[in-house]
């Protein structure tokens, strides 16, 4: 006997929905097969689907089985497949009633008949809206990820049993109740406070801008002034994900496996941190089967690469592109794939690599081939890209050792506060366009956006003639005035905000 169950694999962002056809044969030699290109993972679901129907008092038929996967020409790939291969097998053996509307059947199958927690619901959720699928059967752990989608029943299965019984008619799982895309209370604590770093308030204030106008940032110093401490607390000073962002960044989550069983959608800011020894496709994405890299699970949040020059040459050029567009495109033999990669790229890197060059109070020992190599490895169109640059100086003895700090800096409460408002400055300023922040402006935007007074023009053209700026250090300059004029809440970009802009150039324009 023929059976079709509907359900789907992931290529990137984008979801294909496959046929899983499944034929038991009255005659013939007993064995199981499955083919349509199938991976590794998917051979394997012979062996998870044989044992979880056993083990669900099943009695597996003696007879030839095979299962295809349709269309044949794309690549099958994960454990999604264990669901609806064993309801067709199910269903073959005339044990189950198929559902009278379209249904997808996606999860994973666990020895004893229970369903795994399966990456890649949310994008399955989203396919069948769009492909009018009424019905999702889905792991338990899982559901609350496709409920965030309206328009469909969501059933949330624990076990092989249930499902049975559910499609028999004897006991029925009830639909997961939908939840809505709001974001929840946020209690969102970073490792660091502001208030607790002691001085480095030029450090703070750029850390603010950047966290207002989604800004790339570099902070440049010696060893223990605190760049490292700077760029985590900045953690707590970034706004809660909007609802269309939060749901850009959960189909990241969804498709990686990235989401916690249970959870739904991610309503925090991602924030990466990626050691100086990871590869190009760890950070930038790629493999066979193209998958996202660290900098896409940092969209809209932010991406922290310490020891920035530490990182080999080819890793940090491939920034380049993603930094520019705010998406990264990989090609493979499978196929061409795109993924979102908005992200605040925030880098912290010493001077020359004993650390001292410049310091006062100890002397460099590096040669200056040796310098000039360290520093070689940023190149100049990696730091135009970047918008702010900072040098952090280490911090005083004795404001360390006081016992009172000479001012009591702003908490990362009171600055979150700030940059949410400047964040919501933006979100009505672009309510007619496709972008966020004041970062993600193109060139005609900042033509409608950023008009300048004839005093700030002026600073700004004095300083393009002064250090030869070029055209996308102009442009990213007046994205970052306009920041500044946002957290004042200031309508026009005044000179102040140009000069101070331009202070956080030194790096791109020495």
């Amino acid at each position: 006997m023929l059976t079709k169950v509907l359900s789907a694999t992931h290529f990137g962002l984008e979801t294909i929905p496959i046929e899983v056809e499944v034929n038991v044969f009255s005659k013939g030699f007993p064995g199981f097969s499955v083919i349509g290109l199938a991976g590794k993972s998917v051979e394997e679901a012979k062996e998870r689907v044989k044992t979880a129907l056993a083990n669900s008092g099943v009695d597996f038929p003696n007879k030839k089985i095979i299962v295809n996967l349709a269309p044949a020409d794309i690549p099958k790939e994960g454990s999604a497949y264990d669901l609806p291969i064993a309801i067709g097998i199910l269903r073959s053996m005339e044990a189950i009633p198929m559902p009278k509307e379209k249904s997808y059947f996606y999860g994973e199958l666990s020895l004893d008949g229970t369903l795994r927690h399966t990456k890649g619901v949310l994008l399955l959720a989203l396919s069948a809206k769009k492909q009018k699928v009424k019905n999702l059967f889905v792991p338990y752990v899982s559901a609350n990820e496709a409920a965030v989608v309206k328009g469909i029943n969501v059933y949330p299965v624990k076990t092989l049993n249930d499902l049975i019984s559910h499609l028999n008619g004897v006991n029925l799982i009830s639909p997961h109740k939908l939840v809505e895309i709001a974001n929840k209370k946020d209690v969102f604590r970073a490792e660091f406070d502001f208030s607790e770093i002691i001085g480095q308030e030029q450090a703070k204030r750029a850390l603010t801008i950047a966290a207002a106008g989604g800004h790339n940032v570099h902070l440049q110093g010696p060893p223990g002034a605190g760049k490292t401490m700077l760029a985590r607390a900045m953690a707590g000073i970034l706004p809660p994900l909007t609802e269309e962002e939060s749901l850009e960044v959960t189909k990241i989550y969804s498709v990686t496996g990235n989401i916690p069983p249970g959870s739904s959608l991610m309503t925090k800011r991602p924030f990466r941190v990626s050691h100086h020894t990871t590869s190009r496709i760890g950070l930038i994405g790629g493999g066979s089967n193209p998958h996202p890299g660290e900098i896409s699970l940092a969209h809209r949040g932010v991406m922290f690469l310490d020891e920035f020059p530490e990182f080999s040459r080819s890793t940090l050029e491939a920034l380049r592109q993603p930094m520019e567009d705010g998406r990264v495109s990989i090609t493979r033999a499978a196929g061409s794939v795109t993924y979102p990669a908005q992200f605040m790229l925030v880098a912290a890197s010493n001077p020359c690599p004993c650390g001292y060059l410049g310091d006062e109070k100890r002397a460099c020992t590096c040669s200056p081939r040796m310098i000039m190599r360290y520093q070689s490895k940023l190149s100049g169109p990696l730091m135009d890209r970047i918008d702010l640059h900072l040098t952090v100086a280490a911090v005083d003895t004795d404001k360390l050792m006081a016992k009172m700090p000479a001012f009591k800096s702003k908490t990362s409460k009171e600055i979150r506060g700030e940059v949410i408002n400047a964040r919501n400055i933006q979100k009505a300023r672009f309510a007619k366009d496709k972008i966020i922040v004041n970062a993600d402006m193109k060139n005609k935007h900042i033509k409608k956006y950023c008009e300048l007074t004839g005093d700030s023009l002026l600073l700004l053209k004095q300083a393009v003639n002064t250090y030869g700026l070029s055209a996308r250090t102009y442009f990213r300059l007046i994205k970052v005035a306009r920041t500044i004029a946002d957290l004042e809440g200031a309508k026009d970009i005044k000179a102040s905000h140009v000069a101070e802009a331009l202070q956080y150039r030194v790096r791109g324009v020495s």
